[in-house]
């Protein structure tokens, strides 16, 4: 089991349930608009969120940002360690930084320092896109065991001054070379592990990759905390994050939608109704299996483990809870009949 920090009120580690992450892709300096995109994150289920910090208007916008936010607030900072002291002053409740790479010892220590007076973690992030130069020679390039080196050369910086209170990722766009860095790093420290694909892609094809990626690990025990790293809107995030967690049998939070492939026995469009239900799902937060089958011979009986659900028929459907057969639908009544159902449960 990995040690405990906390960010904020929420514990990271320790046994701790994983915690679901997203960053802001607003000008963290206009702060009403990153506090509607952090209300629409926290809304859908996000329980952290992190900010940019490029610049000193961005960094002295974090006070304000931090009066009115729902979530423990994390800064983003690279290279000027002035930016960092200015944010963690601000009221940040956790900082992702790179310690080598905000300068000199002193840099270091002022952040370490800044950081333990007021409690707040400091997340290592190591970016297999940006490891240091003699590291990439040294192992001739990109590896899981160049990755974990850098965390522990950022790590003994920060220890330098006394300073522990650390949570590590170990970021590629490669999912094997992230699965192997973190169970790498998982055998050599207790450190948390902030878990996730870095420029995963689109929603489809980022989804994918941090399914494999990020579900793999979770089912290996290995994750403390995630953060599905889409190019959209971060909602789509947590929506991500939400599924992997329950398809890797980690939460059991909220509904889970099981449907069928269809085939050549279906008479009902149910594609349609799947999307449908999927897409109303998202306002439900019973910790319910709702089923979608093709097949109103055998839906209600490969569905039985399912809290409810519809099966197709010619034109109309059978609504369904347990595996019995509680109504006949029309087609167009079907996907109201499920959630008056659902309402009831």
């Amino acid at each position: 089991m990995t040690r405990q920090i906390m960010v904020g009120p929420v514990p990271v580690g320790g046994g701790a349930p994983v915690t679901i992450q997203s960053m802001t892709n607003t000008p963290t300096a206009d702060m009403d608009a990153t506090l509607r995109q952090i209300r629409a994150l926290a809304a859908a289920g996000c329980e952290i969120v992190r900010v940019a910090v490029p610049d000193l208007e961005a960094a002295r916008a974090v006070g304000r940002i931090k009066e009115e936010c729902p979530l423990p607030l994390v800064v983003d900072i690279h290279f000027d360690y002035k930016l960092a002291l200015e944010a963690i002053a601000a009221g940040a409740d956790k900082v992702r930084i790179n310690p080598g790479n905000i300068g000199g010892a002193d840099h270091v220590k002022a952040v370490a320092h800044a950081c333990a007076q007021r409690g707040v973690p400091i997340r290592i992030g190591v970016n297999g896109g940006s490891l240091e130069k003699p590291l990439l020679a040294k192992y001739g390039g990109v590896c899981p065991e160049a990755m974990v080196e850098s965390a522990f050369g950022h790590i003994r910086l920060l220890n330098r001054f006394d300073f522990d209170d650390i949570c590590v990722s170990l970021k590629s766009s490669s999912v094997p070379m992230t699965m192997r860095a973190y169970q790498l790093m998982s055998r050599e420290s207790d450190y948390p592990l902030h878990v996730g694909v870095t420029e995963a892609g689109t929603v489809r094809m980022g989804t994918l990759k941090s399914a494999v990626g990020i579900g793999g690990l979770l089912a290996l025990g290995i994750g403390d905390t995630m953060r599905v790293s889409l190019s959209a809107d971060p909602v789509e995030e947590i929506y991500a994050a939400r599924e992997i967690l329950k398809a890797a049998g980690v939460r059991r939070e909220g509904p889970e939608l099981v449907s069928c492939p269809t085939c050549g026995r279906t008479r009902i469009d149910l594609i349609s109704l799947a999307g449908q239900v999927e897409e109303r799902l998202k306002a439900v937060d019973k910790p319910i299996t709702v089923a979608v089958m093709g097949c109103a011979v055998n839906g209600p009986g490969e569905a039985s483990a399912a809290d409810c659900g519809i099966a197709g028929g010619i034109g109309e459907g059978l609504l369904f809870q347990k595996g019995k057969i509680v109504n006949k639908v029309p087609q167009d009544r079907l996907v109201d009949e499920l959630f008056a159902l659902i309402d009831t449960l």
